[in-house]
């Protein structure tokens, strides 16, 4: 038996009137995981933790068989990981994202927060970005590294973890009523609108219509994770396959291999077909049991609040990827499983995550399950089967 997990982040969301008080899910053209929802188990998962918030880092961790509870240690640590940065223990990691403020009159504290990922900056740019930034704010306890698109890299020597609020939390907001407490970096993010908003790669974004990544903003602080093995927990042979730092950490700290898609980039329009070759290759030709293709499009919709592209990222993984792995796995002979979910909402309306269940669809090729109605938000809830605690939704995957 294969097994394969198909992750479309941020995907479940809530009716939306321009959608005919449809959810993007049901709205969307998916004939793929439809055909697949009528021979398949259809059920909500609780991702999030009763009292955690709600994130892709606890929510992934859940999806794959660990209990955040026991394992989560902040968000920032997970994708130091990604990038191969051997953490001390007295060491503290954050997120740095690269922003868009306003650029009216006044002090930095006035303006407003206006795009969390910078118009989804490539990562070429934004590292010329971060080094303008290591040049003056770096010193011996405090070290910036480069990651992917927007996201990045600081690691606090002998630090302590700050409370600290997602830049997408607080999209239309002052950007003084959220700074962090903690004066230096409170300084640095000072600092960095200085140096950004002069710079002459966001001179450029702006002449083009972009918007300028003006500002760095730190969130999701924590300590060294410490994950056990994927393989020894399931007996399974694992791999990873996304675009996003904070799930490649997870598969490094898990010891699962990560896969690199040429063209993935955690945008709308990835390269769709070739994370379903690289997942049906991983498990058909490489010797994989079990692998996980992480599709990011969904969230950065919802965050972006457009409806009408989250539409579209629901349909490109359904009949683009998720399509063509189900072709590839078919065509082999081979007895798989499939297990198709968001890790957690991301409502256009707030344009940030919520801790709402998510509705799962698990397929097995061995099976002749034969039901009615289509994968969605509605169909998981009347179908009344709820895995309350969602990091046992992967132990059902594998032994159910």
């Amino acid at each position: 038996m294969k097994y394969a997990v198909v992750l479309g982040d941020g995907m479940a969301d809530e009716p939306v009137e321009e959608l005919g008080g449809k959810t993007p899910l049901e709205y969307a053209r998916t004939p793929v995981m439809d055909e697949l929802a009528g021979k398949s188990e259809i059920g909500l998962a609780h991702m999030i933790p009763q009292g955690m918030k709600p994130g892709s880092d606890t929510a992934n961790l859940s999806v794959l068989g660990y209990n955040p509870r026991d394992y989560y240690t902040g968000r920032s640590p997970l994708e130091a990981l990604s990038i191969g940065v051997d953490m001390k223990p007295d060491d503290i990691a954050l997120r740095m994202n690269l922003i868009t403020v306003s650029e009216t009159a006044g002090s930095y504290e006035e303006q407003t927060i206006l795009d969390h990922s910078s118009g989804e900056i490539g990562t070429e740019e934004a590292s010329l970005l971060v080094e303008a930034l290591r040049a003056e704010l770096e010193d011996e306890l405090y070290k910036l590294y480069v990651g992917t698109s927007y996201r990045h890299l600081l690691i606090w020597s002998e630090g302590s973890v700050p409370d600290l609020t997602p830049p997408h939390d607080v999209l239309g907001e002052t950007v003084g009523d959220w700074l962090p407490a903690d004066r230096r970096l409170r300084e640095m993010q000072r600092k960095s609108y200085e140096i950004l908003s002069r710079h002459p790669v966001n001179l450029e974004r702006k002449a083009r219509g972009e918007n300028p990544a003006n500002s760095c903003w730190f969130w999701g602080a924590g300590t060294r994770p410490a994950l056990s093995s994927f393989e020894e927990k399931y007996r399974k042979k694992g791999a990873m396959i996304s675009a996003v730092d904070l799930l490649k950490g997870i598969a490094v700290g898990a010891g699962m291999k990560n896969i690199s898609v040429e063209g993935a980039n955690g945008q709308l329009h990835t390269n769709y077909e070739g994370k379903a070759q690289a997942a049906a290759d991983a498990l058909l030709k490489e010797g994989y049991d079990f692998v996980y293709v992480h599709v990011e499009a969904p969230d950065e919709m919802g965050h972006q609040g457009s409806a009408g592209r989250k539409v579209q990222s629901i349909e490109y993984l359904d009949q683009r990827l998720i399509g063509k792995l189900k072709e590839c796995l078919d065509a082999s002979g081979e007895d798989y499983r499939l297990l198709v979910l968001p890790d957690h909402p991301t409502p256009v309306r707030l344009r940030t995550h919520t801790a709402e269940p998510v509705p799962y669809l698990l397929y097995d090729s061995t099976r002749e399950l034969r039901r009615i109605g289509r994968y969605s938000e509605k169909e998981a809830l009347e179908g009344g089967i709820v895995q309350k605690e969602g990091y046992k939704l992967m132990e059902r995957f594998f032994h159910s």
